[in-house]
């Protein structure tokens, strides 16, 4: 919708609390158009009104979408009273009501985390029947034979009975000082622990995993573990235009 009040547009964009942002209006530090704003009910056109903070221009966005690289440790949720979330590895200018991590990776799990406000969005790159590949890295405790490569490929059965969707599965290279192996898994799914559970299967452990892309768009290399920035636009057309291009 492209008319909103002007208080919801102010605590959408992260300017603050409804609380805090009465304090901000009745300042003056708001214009619309040139004018000061004092009416947290004024109605916004979003796509024609000119919105002005501290007497900054406000560029309204409807929804954001982050590119963050996890690192162990910090859970995939919102908001967890004895945990450090993602969420809260954000800095406070990327901080805004509504943003949630798009899928989950596990605690220890490193790499690729999308964060958004954007459920439509976020339901698209999840859903099996989309097919957005998500690629891995991962170090086991033993080579993968040709066999286990195969059978990754027509879908693995875990668990006794739960057959998974066909996965991709590149050995990268061993390690003979310990017996085991870094591999690259691509999987257009994402089930609790799915990974795990597949090396699982084959009599594998997983020793460390990272997700290094997602659909066409790869982790940005220079984001160190926990930093995080906003996506382009085009960057958020490539998750879900494209599937990764091996590279390695």
């Amino acid at each position: 919708m492209p008319v909103l009040r002007l208080d919801r547009m102010l605590s959408g964009q992260g300017i603050g609390t409804r609380k805090e942002i009465k304090e901000i209006l009745s300042g003056g530090s708001v214009k619309v158009n040139g004018k000061t704003a004092s009416c947290s009910a004024m109605k916004i056109n979003t796509e024609k009104d000119e919105v002005c903070v501290n007497g900054s221009p406000l560029k309204y966005k409807e929804h954001v979408y982050i590119m963050m690289n996890k690192p162990s440790g910090a859970i995939s949720a919102s908001d967890d009273p004895r945990t450090e979330t993602v969420i809260d590895l954000l800095p406070q200018s990327l901080r805004r009501p509504g943003l949630f991590p798009a899928g989950r990776l596990d605690r220890d799990t490193e790499g690729f985390m999308l964060i958004t406000d954007d459920g439509v969005f976020a339901h698209n790159i999840l859903s099996p029947k989309k097919h957005v590949e998500k690629e891995y890295t991962a170090v086991i405790d033993s080579p993968v034979s040709e066999e286990e490569i195969y059978r990754f490929e027509n879908g693995l059965v875990i668990d006794g009975d739960f057959k998974c969707l066909p996965a991709k599965l590149r050995l990268l290279e061993c390690d003979w000082s310990n017996g085991g192996a870094r591999v690259l898994i691509t999987i257009h799914e994402g089930k609790f622990h799915q990974i795990k559970r597949m090396f699982k299967a084959l009599g594998h452990e997983v020793l460390y995993l990272k997700r290094t892309a997602m659909g066409g768009l790869r982790l940005d290399g220079s984001l160190l573990p926990g930093e995080a920035r906003e996506l382009m636009p085009e960057e958020v057309d490539l998750i879900t235009s494209g599937n990764v291009e091996v590279n390695r």
